[in-house]
């Protein structure tokens, strides 16, 4: 039986965490759709003293993140301000959250602007070339990674977050650690060790990337100096 569970990556999570914050003391991370605050209690398994911080709309998992003594801000993910200063967090993660995003250019403008040159950010997407994905299309099917009628509107592979990352900030991140979660059609004895064989081909991948650089405005500007004709929030001007 498939085990759907296994799409968010939990033991990457883990594991990327803890090396995005070996020798940092007292880390400030934020998770971006934080949900009930699982990734969150994962950082702190490993770094007990770290501040949590979420940004979490539905207002069940803001009580529940609360009570778990974490910050949590129950903002707008894609038209809000962070509340937080420039180069103040250690680490942001964002895990099963893109996907369902139009706003990508404001999300990683605001990433960046509060990320600290030397942090990290921990992505976890599903996988639009996938195992399964590439059998789907080659019958003519619709991925499930980016299906109409569904809440995910946007598909990620490896290669086109690291072209994305690239084009928007040039020279502004690099790729620490990849990995891939689960692998369809097979039951979780036989996925787990294929997509630690062959991440490429995971149900989820997960990069965690580095910001290299001091960040400007980049991100927001893209759009505009690509002529990209589409109504992309991106903040004020100012």
């Amino acid at each position: 039986m498939i085990d759907r569970g296994l799409n968010y990556g939990r033991h990457l999570i883990s594991k990327y965490s803890a090396q995005a914050l070996t020798g940092v003391m007292n880390p400030q991370v934020l998770d971006v759709g934080a949900g009930s605050g699982t990734d969150l209690e994962l950082v702190r398994g490993g770094s007990p003293t770290a501040s949590l911080h979420a940004i979490e709309s539905y207002p069940p998992n803001v009580e529940k993140l609360r009570q778990m003594n974490c910050q949590a801000h129950p903002l707008n993910l894609e038209v809000d301000r962070f509340p937080f200063e420039n180069e103040s967090l250690d680490l942001v993660i964002a895990n099963q959250v893109l996907e369902h995003t139009k706003e990508i250019f404001w999300i990683c403008h605001e990433v960046s602007r509060t990320l600290k040159v030397g942090g990290h950010f921990l992505i976890g997407v599903p996988n639009l070339a996938s195992f399964h994905n590439r059998g789907l299309l080659l019958l003519g099917r619709q991925p499930t990674a980016i299906q109409t009628a569904s809440a995910h509107i946007r598909g990620f592979t490896k290669h086109d977050i690291l072209r994305f990352f690239g084009r928007c900030f040039p020279e502004g991140y690099e790729l620490v650690a990849f990995g891939g979660s689960n692998f369809y059609p097979f039951p979780a004895a036989i996925a787990k060790p294929l997509a630690a064989i062959w991440g490429g081909g995971a149900v989820s991948i997960f990069l965690l990337l580095r910001k290299k650089s001091a960040y400007g405005r980049s991100f927001v500007e893209y759009p505009v100096v690509e002529r990209l004709e589409t109504n992309y929030f991106l903040g004020s001007p100012n």
